[in-house]
């Protein structure tokens, strides 16, 4: 299935539940959620927090896979909400991007990080 099938049944689903009747400034919101628990699962992985020690959680792999599902299709409601067709943006948005970043610059750039 590609992006735009997906973006298109997620559309149908908020419609079917009346979704679509939420203010994209509420989506966004919950959004910003659902990044947050990718968040804690990254604080959570890297040993910034440890559960057992005042938190009460651990890194959760699969609750990490469902959080990014999450965060997708919250992502298409918004885009939704604006007539974005979150495909072709991607597309168009990729071809300036290749043409900004050029991979031999970055790579050396980014190789100094590792």
């Amino acid at each position: 299935m590609d992006l735009r099938e997906m973006q298109n049944k997620d559309k149908i689903f908020c419609e079917e539940r009346g979704w679509e009747k939420f203010p994209p400034s509420l989506v966004l919101i919950h959004l910003y959620e659902e990044l947050s628990e990718v968040g804690e699962y990254i604080l959570y992985r890297d040993g910034y927090k440890k559960g057992g020690m005042g938190n009460d959680r651990d890194a959760d792999y699969e609750n990490l896979k469902r959080e990014f599902g999450q965060i997708l299709s919250l992502l298409m409601q918004l885009a939704n909400s604006f007539d974005v067709d979150l495909e072709s943006a991607f597309l168009s948005e990729f071809k300036i991007m290749e043409k900004r970043f050029g991979k031999e610059e970055w790579k050396k750039y980014t190789d100094k990080f590792v």
